[in-house]
């Protein structure tokens, strides 16, 4: 795992920014953060550099290119070993029903987000380019009825300390020494 970066808070603001719209210009993201274009183009270049900025992507509406239903799958691998996991996991990120693939802990080894054009096509993907497989030795299907986009991902805040008892009951309680 990829050690984190420090972000002050213009980086964080720039980022937020960022992700909600990743056209907007220099010059505009250095007016809303408050610092000048080219300090805000260094920064935007040193977090590139730094991998938190990994690149730009076009969403496209899958609905709008033929492919209005979409469906998690569970995949089970047996036998779970590199040699056939690797040319698997190869083949379902090259077809083009495939939107993302994740390996997972537990009693599934994958989740793979696929959009097809309709159930008879996902039916198609699921027994021709899935169950037919020797190494796939199950597939569950989940329709995706809706989905929402989260906000921005930033890195996780510190909690805030709470004050100890000790010290809470001896800020909130008079002193000896009150009137």
């Amino acid at each position: 795992m990829a050690d984190s970066v420090v972000l002050d808070p213009v980086d964080l603001h720039l980022l937020r920014l960022l992700q909600n719209d990743a056209r907007t210009t220099y010059r505009d993201l250095a007016a809303q953060v408050g610092v000048a274009p080219s300090t805000c183009l260094d920064r935007v270049a040193r977090l590139r550099r730094a991998g938190v900025i990994l690149g730009h992507r076009l969403e496209l509406d899958p609905a709008k290119l033929g492919r209005g239903l979409q469906a998690l799958l569970l995949v089970q691998v047996r036998p779970h070993r590199r040699e056939l996991v690797g040319p698997f996991v190869e083949r379902i990120r090259a077809l083009p029903e495939s939107r993302t693939v994740f390996h997972l802990t537990g009693p599934d080894d994958y989740l793979v987000h696929v959009a097809v054009a309709d159930m008879t096509d996902l039916q198609r993907l699921v027994l021709d380019e899935f169950t037919s497989r020797r190494e796939v030795a199950r597939v569950e299907t989940r329709l995706i009825f809706q989905q929402w986009e989260c906000g921005p991902l930033l890195p996780p805040t510190a909690p805030t300390p709470s004050p100890s008892p000790a010290s809470a009951s001896a800020s909130s309680s008079p002193s000896a020494d009150t009137p």
